[in-house]
């Protein structure tokens, strides 16, 4: 599907890519177009990194543009990713489609997803807590590129990308991309629909709950974030690994934050507290702390 332009952009960008994919290095800039990421060879790397994760969940095809077909612009979206002390970690490109130019009735239907309400991460809390579980954290990579449309949608060329062969052609979605207006929804029924379909039931639209022999797991969902944990350390880790077949995650380990919530885990209880959050005003604000 895209191979093509992988083998525009290694022959035209950068001289040796293969040396680059292993390098430890980042880049310390946030390009402002497409010609300043090409200058790089670490954007370079998180732009194959995006295509080959649109390539694998097989996102798109390049296809004739049918009688009256409108297609959608898209854009690179280049974000430096930071560690808790403020160092970039990562160089993270995103291919966006412009939703703006969506029109609703023809290029979509319904938008709305479900996002947690603040009492159903206390539930959460409270009820791992009481019950002596220790909460994980995973993180699915590109999440918005697993999930469905039903519309059909046509997207334009990559920007600095297009088809040497078929400059013509535009991209027929099969699933969505950042940036569209169903992308969030899409996403969330196919993880819901993953959930049910795996013994879950629903105790709220992002929380859910498997009993399985006198065990329990409980699971909380918001976008690429999911929280779990349960009574039976093989029923977490059968979970774990149904997640890794179905999808391509992060391991995150124990919950540490959430929401913009830092959590502590301990024999003593579970603590919620925000210090890394306000920390960060008081550096805002030119505020350190004075030692006495």
């Amino acid at each position: 599907m895209i191979g093509d332009i992988h083998q525009r952009v290694t022959c035209s960008s950068v001289t040796s890519l293969a040396f680059f994919s292993h390098s430890a290095y980042v880049a310390s800039f946030e390009p402002q177009d497409v010609s300043h990421a090409l200058s790089d060879p670490n954007w370079v790397n998180a732009m194959h990194e995006e295509l080959e994760n649109i390539e694998r969940n097989h996102v798109c095809d390049l296809v004739e543009p049918p009688p009256n077909c409108r297609p959608i612009g898209t854009k690179w979206v280049f974000k430096n990713k930071q560690g808790e002390d403020g160092m970039v970690v990562r160089n993270k490109a995103r291919l966006v489609a412009q939703g703006f130019c969506q029109k609703e009735g023809i290029d979509y239907e319904e938008t709305f997803t479900p996002v947690p309400r603040l009492e159903t991460i206390r539930i959460l809390l409270a009820f791992a807590a009481s019950k002596g579980f220790k909460l994980q954290q995973i993180d699915v990579k590109s999440a918005f590129l697993n999930g469905f449309i039903e519309e059909e949608v046509y997207v334009r060329q990559l920007p600095a990308f297009e088809s040497a062969k078929f400059q013509d052609r535009v991209y027929k979605l099969r699933k969505a991309l950042y940036g569209l207006k169903q992308a969030p929804r899409a996403w969330y029924a196919r993880l819901k629909s993953f959930l049910l379909k795996s013994g879950f039931g629903s105790v709220d639209t992002t929380l859910f709950l498997l009993s399985h022999g006198g065990d329990t797991l409980i699971v909380q969902i918001y976008i690429a974030n999911i929280i779990f944990g349960g009574s039976s350390h093989a029923l977490v880790s059968s979970f774990a690994e149904q997640m890794s077949r179905e999808f391509e995650m992060s391991l995150m380990g124990e919950l540490q934050f959430f929401l913009g919530l830092q959590i502590k885990q301990s024999l003593e209880g579970t603590f919620v507290h925000q210090a890394k959050y306000t920390r960060n005003i008081l550096k805002m604000f030119d505020m350190g702390v004075l030692n006495p």
